[in-house]
């Protein structure tokens, strides 16, 4: 991001090093002897008699980008707040580095909490903001100076440390906050939908800002967000929450390619859900009789189903095929006609009516060519397909 106002850009600025190679290595997840940074032990909060986070047992360890994902009211606020210290657990611990943090006021705690809102001081100098902090905790006077040079330096806005919040763009407001809220070093920095108030393309553009900012400065990070595209791009891992409860805890790539559920699959992306019977298993191929489209579906699949269950075949959009002509083989193919269209410059998504589903599927292609012969159109007679291994099989 420059300093210019919110103005887009083609890419990200580029940083001095690639940050892959460090994220890449990094999975202390994996390691059964690796200590975690906090610990929610069987954490429960009630509201008179509203559970909003229900007996949630989660690790996350230092240096992790991690976040929170859900939507409104799936408890994922409130578990910040209470790691925090906003907010007290009805039952269960929270740790933070082997420390029971039963009664620690927020003050205390070697956390710090940016909001939404950014929560800037309108009459203070860009400067001294971010000093703030550092002046109530007594910091001499010659370290706050080089401390806000650094956090300056950090987040590019160096020309404007003698301005006022008004005088600056959203994207810049929201550095400010971030810087602010790292001054002061704390061991976990917790977001609380910091990105919000920015612009698509903005928001996109900060969100690999805040992740090269995040290796830099080796501080655990724990971000709160209903936006999934924002937690897939940025964290390392993500636990997606719904009623209170933790669903799934995985990378990005597991979230998207193996949900556990159907919860997690439609909540991801989008996806294509076929509901049937398990017809036959021969190895780790799995059949899907479909009662709605009168069709058998192949899977490749370890989960354990015996025949006669009930099972839910997802496929991703992009993970299928659209064409006039019928494929090849009969395997997971269907007929169908073309609803509606939305053209995405890089991809087009179709939205294709199959005889028999009471819901329309989503076929995703990638335009690699600037001319097509015969562009499929709506109202089109289309034939859709997809691989057995492109679908997940799921059980609940």
């Amino acid at each position: 991001m420059s300093g210019t106002e919110g103005v887009g850009v083609s890419a990200p600025v580029k940083s001095q090093k690639a940050i892959g190679g460090v994220r890449r290595k990094f999975q202390p997840w994996n390691d059964p002897n690796a200590i975690p940074l906090i610990r929610f032990e069987n954490v429960t909060k009630r509201f008179g008699d509203f559970v909003a986070v229900n007996d949630v047992s989660l690790d996350i360890h230092e240096r992790e980008f991690f976040s929170l994902l859900g939507p409104s009211g799936c408890g994922k606020t409130t578990l910040m707040r209470m790691l925090a210290g906003f907010e007290e657990p009805t039952s269960g611990r929270i740790t933070l580095g082997g420390k029971d943090l039963a009664g620690v006021p927020p003050y205390e705690r070697p956390t710090n909490m940016m909001f939404q809102s950014y929560a800037l001081f309108p009459h203070m100098t860009v400067a001294d903001n971010i000093a703030f902090g550092l002046k109530m905790d007594g910091m001499p006077k010659a370290q706050i100076g080089e401390r806000v040079a650094q956090m300056l330096k950090l987040v590019k806005l160096e020309q404007f440390s003698a301005r006022k919040p008004h005088q600056l763009s959203g994207g810049q407001r929201q550095r400010v906050a971030l810087a602010r809220a790292v001054a002061k070093q704390p061991k976990v920095l917790l977001l609380d939908e910091p990105l919000g108030a920015l612009d698509k393309k903005l928001r996109e553009e900060t969100q690999f800002e805040l992740m090269d900012i995040q290796v830099e400065l080796g501080i655990t990070f724990v971000i709160v967000t209903h936006d999934q595209e924002e937690a897939m791009t940025m964290s390392d891992r993500i636990a997606v929450m719904d009623h209170g409860k933790l669903i799934q805890v995985a990378t990005p790539g597991e979230i998207y390619e193996q949900p556990n559920s159907k919860y997690v699959a439609d909540f991801i992306g989008n996806i294509n859900i076929f509901e049937g019977k398990v017809a036959e298993r021969a190895g780790s191929t799995v059949s899907i009789a479909s009662a709605a489209t009168g069709r058998t579906f192949t899977v490749e699949s370890n989960e354990r189903v015996s025949v006669g269950q009930t099972a839910y075949l997802a496929v991703r959009p992009e993970k299928m095929r659209i064409s006039f002509d019928a494929p090849a083989t009969d395997i997971n193919a269907l007929g169908g006609e073309v609803f509606d269209i939305g053209y995405l410059g890089d991809w087009t998504n179709y939205v294709v009516d199959i005889p028999g589903l009471d819901k329309r599927i989503r076929v995703s292609t990638a335009n690699m060519s600037r001319f097509v012969e015969r562009p499929i159109s709506w109202e089109d007679k289309v034939h859709v397909s997809f691989a057995p291994d492109a679908g997940v099989l799921l059980t609940k």
